[in-house]
């Protein structure tokens, strides 16, 4: 996949997310045996996994406040982008979180991403 067609798809990508159609993204950019992971925790593999992890996180999430790229980055099957997320938690308490993800592609599906967070 040429580099400007993996630049399209992530930009793809990025707005279906601030647009939060992020089940929608999870079936149209992630492979079926995609692997996700979370700073150095255990990986979650295969998009059913990660699908039922996006909804158990959706789920503790009230209101979104916004999705902000702030950098992002294509290189040879490998994607990065960093971001803020704010939101309000169920629980009312404001949360802002500063993230990278890196994402390696095949077949313009994402078969691995890792976001790194603190």
């Amino acid at each position: 996949m040429s580099t400007t067609n993996l630049q399209q798809r992530l930009q793809g990508l990025l707005t279906h997310i601030q647009q939060g159609k992020i089940m929608d993204a999870m079936n149209e950019f992630y492979d079926a045996d995609t692997v996700m992971q979370d700073n150095a925790n255990p990986p979650t593999k295969g998009l059913a996994a990660n699908i039922e992890r996006e909804k158990q996180f959706l789920n503790g999430v009230k209101e979104w406040k916004g999705f902000h790229v702030t950098g992002s980055g294509v290189g040879e099957n490998v994607t990065f982008y960093e971001c803020v997320l704010e939101f309000i938690a169920t629980n009312g308490q404001p949360v802002r979180m500063e993230q990278v993800a890196v994402a390696k592609w095949k077949n313009g599906k994402i078969v691995n991403e890792r976001f790194y967070y603190d």
